[in-house]
């Protein structure tokens, strides 16, 4: 279908563009942006985008859609209605399901449930050693050929440095990126919070910043030491992102995100014991938090995340140490975004960039960009349009968020995917 988007304030942070356009689109691409529409295009449908802003569709790095395995937590169905709904038309699923990406089968299973008209694009992660065991490699080969971008292990780590030794060799002599959490097992064992003023008070084991260094040091020397692509996932505290940005000067491939949890929150929202602050990793102090939105704007954090793990209300409803940690969040990855672009007084279009053209850098995409040629995967939203997050209005299986009750801007209008419009504000189609 040829379809015109008029009338919106149209902002492109792969190109800088931003200013009043028309989008036109046909066959699945973008054919135009500007004034006048190419010569021969006539619309089949116009959308009107008055009052809103056209950027490109959200790309999530991390979001669980629990399945296979996890259907009582969410089902692919309703996730997908959350991603829509949050502007987001490609994510990133970490291998974490049940069983765990590490067979060609499973992922082809899982690409092929995602593969339908709006939906938005799913790319896997595959399981770096079988059964996210930490013993055997995968064969990352055949797991790449299945439709996988990248090799992680999400929240488990790999206890014996020579299996993760090996395992990045494997990927860097095929140019694959390797995505870890950095937390050490043992450093972090029995922890459930931040291990700070606010965990001594309230009487919560701890998970001290170190157990993410210790570990982020080991990722570092030995992704130098084999050439590897490094992503690190969720980073949590000043203390990493610093040697971050020290590997980097020191000219490692190194990259890196943050969830909007850890961007707008601290071990301080905990407050009474509050189990859906439960998190991993925890959330850090306030200083932490300082350091993690200032990397974001200044471009040492890669993209922003929602880290999109719903959860079901048996095991959430349960006191702190108890309650299974996790926070739904496609649905919340824009409006917090804007929040932090109006909180740090930044441009929009940087806070747009680290959710759409940023990522889409990363994953080595052809997307994320509103040009003639690209992907028609956009987003179209209200800026002004505040709402409060409720249980109701979340379409995601998974209610739980520690932004429960908050005021927040930006609600989405239009949801395009491949030309297709697969969500409007009032209804999905």
């Amino acid at each position: 279908m040829k379809i015109e988007i008029k009338n919106g304030r149209v902002i492109d942070p792969a190109s800088g563009f931003d200013g009043l356009a028309s989008v036109f689109i046909a066959e699945q691409k973008i054919v135009g942006v500007g004034a006048a529409a190419p010569g021969g295009f006539r619309a089949e449908a116009v959308l009107d985008a008055t009052g809103c802003i056209v950027c490109p569709g959200l790309i999530d790095l991390s979001a669980r859609l629990r399945e296979p395995g996890f259907e009582y937590k969410a089902t692919l169905e309703s996730e997908m209605a959350a991603a829509v709904a949050g502007g987001v038309t490609r994510l990133v699923c970490p291998p974490d399901t049940d069983p765990p990406l590490d067979e060609p089968g499973l992922v082809e299973m899982l690409k092929h449930r995602a593969r339908q008209p709006g939906y938005a694009h799913v790319h896997p992660i595959g399981a770096l050693t079988v059964g996210l065991a930490g013993e055997r490699l995968t064969e990352m080969v055949e797991l790449f050929e299945a439709g996988c971008i990248a090799f992680g292990q999400a929240s488990v780590s790999i206890v014996d440095t020579q299996v993760l030794l090996r395992a990045m060799q494997y990927a860097a002599t095929f140019g694959f990126p390797v995505w870890l959490q950095a937390q050490d097992a043992h450093l972090a064992r029995g922890g459930v919070a931040h291990d700070g003023a606010v965990a001594a008070r309230l009487g919560l084991a701890g998970i001290p910043v170190v157990a993410e260094t210790v570990a982020l040091s080991t990722f570092l020397q030995l992704a130098r030491e084999t050439g590897c692509r490094l992503h690190v996932r969720r980073v949590s505290s000043a203390a990493a992102l610093e040697l971050i940005r020290a590997a980097r000067a020191a000219g490692a491939a190194v990259s890196c995100d943050v969830t909007i949890n850890h961007l707008h929150l601290c071990d301080e929202d905990i407050g009474f014991f509050d189990p859906m602050a439960r998190l991993d990793p925890p959330l850090r102090a306030a200083a932490d938090r300082a350091a993690l939105a200032a990397g974001l704007a200044d471009g040492s954090i890669d993209a922003l995340v929602s880290d999109h793990t719903p959860v079901d209300d048996d095991a959430k409803q349960l006191p702190f140490g108890e309650a299974e940690a996790g926070a739904t969040g496609l649905e919340l990855l824009l409006p917090l975004a804007l929040k932090w672009a109006r909180d740090a007084g930044l441009p929009l279009a940087r806070a747009l960039a680290r959710i759409s053209s940023d990522p889409a850098r990363l994953l080595g995409l052809d997307c994320g960009r509103i040009a003639a040629g690209a992907p028609a995967d956009l987003c179209i939203f209200d800026p002004e349009a505040e709402f409060v997050v409720s249980r109701e209005r979340l379409k995601s299986q998974g209610k739980n968020t520690p932004f429960l009750g908050q005021r927040l801007f930006g609600e989405v209008r239009y949801t395009l995917i491949d030309g297709h419009l697969a969500y409007s504000s009032d209804r999905l189609l």
